[in-house]
């Protein structure tokens, strides 16, 4: 029985790509500048051969890794989640997602309105957190719904809950998400609930993605079709707007992905065990909270040996990230255009420095030669 463990590391960038600056993104590297923290200790994946990754010039290389190991580039035009796990999945995006830095158009607004019964506030980037500071009062006063986005590709929806039911904010994003098509695709429509009285509002945990379907054949639905299992931990089953996900579960944060992925090792299956663990990007690294970032990557590294020892014969690990998010990089908070690590680990895999790759479809590549599957799409297996 095989299985694969897919564990991304969302926004764990380990340096920039030639064209970073490009994107604003000139001299960013999220590895190391977490590697700065005394908060920072991964031995375990060094001894993966972490450190020994081409380019990377912080930790310990490993004198004898046990993992394959590489820098993986990314050939699609973009540095944000749906773009970063679509290419890991096998889309080349060749034009970057919609983004909106001076608010979305009023034509977008007008149909929004018009679909909802209600008034928009905001309506330009703004933090999560902040946006319901700001706006919160006029929000629970006048009913209206506060729009927003960030430097990503996502038309943000926040209310608060005793105004606008958890569900029926679900029901205005769908709304979005059938306007947001073609020209306006936004990657992410994201629902928002807040909570709290003036001066103390905060977000609940009913965040929901919904996403753009991926235009492409990807991995998960090469392996549906083959009849193997797609397991989604995290949101990557709301990445892919649910296409190929045989199953599913949510979680709250790092910690509970751990855990369910853990669970998951212990029951016989087929296929693949795909996993996004969030906090990395949405706690810390769109803070700039390099600290917080590094002890997140030590508690990661310190559950690695429980991962390891539930490895069966057949099984294969493989993390990854999706895009950079360098938490020491003053002049932004956004996603930063990084390379990212790739680490494969099994049995029955032989260790080698596989160097620079030139997409990260080569992941879903590998993934499909492992079971057998020729991809419909650009990558070259790793195995």
């Amino acid at each position: 029985m095989k299985r694969i463990f897919l564990i991304v590391l969302d926004s764990f960038g380990i340096g920039e790509m030639a064209d970073a600056a490009d994107y604003g993104d000139a001299g960013t590297n999220t590895l190391r500048s977490v590697a700065l923290s005394s908060a920072f200790h991964m031995p375990n994946m060094g001894a993966l051969g972490l450190f020994n990754i081409d380019g990377v010039e912080c930790g310990e290389r490993a004198a004898s890794p046990t993992g394959r190991f590489a820098r993986m580039k990314e050939a699609s035009k973009g540095k944000d989640t749906t773009i970063g796990h679509w290419e890991i999945a096998g889309i080349l995006s060749r034009k970057p997602l919609p983004t909106y830095p001076d608010g979305f158009p009023q034509e977008i607004l007008d149909r929004f309105c018009a679909a909802t019964g209600r008034g928009v506030l905001c309506n330009r980037p703004y933090s999560g957190t902040e946006v319901i500071k700001d706006y919160g009062d006029e929000h629970v006063k006048t009913g209206r719904l506060i729009v927003y986005t960030s430097a990503d590709s996502v038309f943000q929806i926040a209310a608060h809950e005793d105004v606008v039911p958890v569900e029926t904010l679900y029901a205005y994003c769908r709304q979005a998400r059938d306007i947001l098509q073609g020209e306006h695709g936004v990657g992410r429509v994201i629902a928002r609930p807040f909570a709290g009285e003036s001066g103390g509002y905060f977000r609940t945990a009913g965040r929901h993605d919904f996403s753009l379907e991926p235009p492409a054949v990807t991995m998960l639905d090469q392996l549906q079709a083959a009849g193997r299992d797609v397991i989604s931990v995290g949101k990557i089953k709301d990445i892919f707007a649910g296409r190929g996900i045989t199953e599913y579960v949510y979680t709250k944060g790092n910690a509970e992905g751990i855990e369910r992925t853990l669970e998951y090792m212990d029951r016989d299956f087929e296929g693949l065990c795909f996993v996004n663990l969030v906090d990395y990007d949405m706690l810390y690294g769109h803070r700039n909270d390099v600290d917080g970032y590094a002890a997140a990557l030590t508690y990661f590294d310190e559950k690695l040996p429980d991962i390891l020892g539930k490895l069966r014969e057949d099984d294969i690990l493989m993390i990854t990230a999706d895009h950079g998010c360098d938490p020491g990089y003053k002049a932004s908070t956004d996603h930063s255009r990084e390379h990212t690590p790739f680490l494969m680990y099994g049995r029955k895999v032989k260790p080698a420095d596989l160097g620079t790759r030139d997409t990260f479809a080569d992941i879903g590549a590998t993934v499909l030669d492992y079971f057998g599957i020729r991809p419909e799409f650009a990558g070259t297996s790793m195995l």
